[in-house]
């Protein structure tokens, strides 16, 4: 589906912008889910999250629209260079006009159908104001490309952002939460009130960073570790001994005490372990 963009408009092009002029002004569109943000402190507190965490060189931002947010991403002082994707057509005219530094760094297309390990053959950073109907989605892809990808900073839908980023034992607490705690340290930013953006959304918005850890991989089959995670939480108000019964574990592991526990009490270790003694007994 089409990546949402945040942006602001203005005929200056250097971070101390504050006015939109309307002639020039991207129309936000409804087909899009465009909602353009408005507090450019708010832009500036985005982009002041990247921390360089393992050294990148190299920033993608997913739909920078009016480039709100790539204004901050483009001072000289940076250690990095930033590249933007982009679908909507009359945003790349806009970007192309009035960001020069941008030239052939504007990705044009969808971010979700876009082969990054061929795009990018160092680690590079994400960041971005994600569309809510694909934000799951990007963060999956995310995965997917872990090994190069050790910095996110983004802002998702505020519910999506602190299921991310919950502990274990919370009810926010979800798949997609353990599939990137498996991988990432993740932080509950900060959360951004609807009346910044135009139009406002019907929601609120909060921003959280991942930043890499340490595991290369997971000390179990990866594969099996996802489809024991998801059939816990696809069943997530039964004990693990009942939601597991579709992966048909075997007798002597079913008096275990993790089975006696729900799907949202288990941390990324508990969930290999429980993945390990499958396998095994399996």
């Amino acid at each position: 589906m089409p990546a949402r963009s945040y942006g602001k408009s203005s005929k200056r092009t250097h971070p101390d912008r504050t006015k939109t002029d309307q002639k020039e002004a991207v129309r936000a569109k409804k087909h899009l889910g465009q909602h353009f943000l408005k507090d450019l402190s708010i832009a500036e507190r985005i982009a002041s999250l990247l921390t360089g965490h393992t050294n990148y060189k190299t920033v993608l931002e997913i739909g920078p629209g009016m480039g709100v947010l790539t204004q901050y991403l483009l001072k000289d002082n940076l250690p990095y260079t930033t590249y933007v994707v982009e679908i909507d057509t009359e945003s790349i005219v806009y970007l192309n006009t009035h960001f020069p530094a941008l030239h052939g760094r504007i990705l044009e297309g969808d971010f979700l159908k876009m082969d990054l390990s061929t795009r990018f053959l160092e680690p590079f950073a994400i960041i971005g104001n994600f569309p809510y109907n694909i934000s799951s989605q990007i963060l999956f892809n995310v995965l997917e490309h872990r090994q190069q990808v050790p910095e996110v900073v983004c802002m998702l839908q505020r519910e999506v952002a602190q299921r991310i980023a919950s502990p274990p034992g919370n009810k926010d607490y979800g798949i997609l939460s353990v599939l990137l705690q498996a991988y990432y340290d993740i932080r509950y930013e900060f959360t951004v009130d609807a009346h910044v953006f135009s139009p406002p959304p019907n929601v609120q918005s909060g921003v959280i960073s991942l930043r890499r850890n340490n595991v290369v991989a997971l000390p179990c089959d990866e594969k099996k570790f996802k489809q024991v995670v998801k059939q816990g939480f696809n069943n997530r108000r039964k004990t693990l001994r009942n939601a597991l019964k579709p992966l048909n574990p075997p007798e002597a592991m079913l008096s275990h005490p993790l089975l006696d526990k729900r799907a949202e009490q288990l941390g990324v270790a508990e969930f290999v372990e429980l993945t390990l003694l499958i396998m095994k007994e399996g």
